[in-house]
């Protein structure tokens, strides 16, 4: 692997930072999607209709806040208006929802950008390969031209595959969190309508 990486010439450093940078996204937009967003909600819903059934306001918002996730913060918003009108609390869980669903699709974007930029590289890097392959065998023997060719071609393919390698994984969980991102948002949008009803119809 370390003969791979170093045949494949300076383009394989700019390779191996998209790399690096791509798994920083991965796994900071992962545990930010997957773990620090999700929360059981009908636990949270069942017991946040009965503190709001109660009219215990104060202990509502306490339950709220006791969680980072998109959703409480939303809610929270909502609840902070509760005996205003309904036009108040829909304003102000649409503002926090402003604030909040954009934190959930932040960053995942630059990960289609890092494979495309893998990819992109790793053309390159072939295409400075073969020019200097060319040059190499310009002034060798001709029985010696296909063999230094050829070996030429297959040192300049390692950016491609090492771009490919890079690209490939950033695109396939790309695409999950899009997905999962777009569930949670489904999920979120629901909640958030149901509990606004009910706060609505407590008052």
């Amino acid at each position: 692997m370390i003969r791979f990486f170093v045949e494949g010439g300076s383009v394989m450093f700019i390779i191996l930072f998209c790399l690096l940078i791509g798994l920083s996204i991965m796994i900071e937009r992962i545990i930010y999607i997957r773990f620090k967003n999700r929360i059981d909600t009908e636990t949270f819903v069942n017991r946040l209709t009965e503190l709001i059934k109660s009219k215990n306001i104060t202990r509502a918002v306490e339950y709220c806040s006791q969680s980072d996730a998109a959703l409480p913060r939303i809610v929270k918003a909502g609840i902070l208006e509760y005996g205003k009108s309904s036009t108040d609390i829909q304003n102000a869980m649409e503002l926090a929802a402003l604030t909040e669903i954009p934190k959930l699709e932040k960053r995942t974007q630059y990960l289609s950008m890092v494979a495309n930029v893998a990819t992109l590289l790793g053309l390159l890097g072939t295409i400075f390969g073969l020019i200097a392959s060319f040059h190499a065998v310009m002034g060798a023997d001709a029985a010696d031209k296909a063999t230094l060719l050829s070996a030429g071609i297959a040192v300049a393919m390692n950016t491609t595959a090492f771009g490919l390698m890079v690209a490939i994984p950033c695109l396939v969980v790309y695409s999950y969190l899009v997905e999962k991102t777009n569930e949670l948002v489904d999920e979120i949008n629901e909640t958030v309508a149901r509990i606004y009803r009910y706060i609505v119809a407590s008052r």
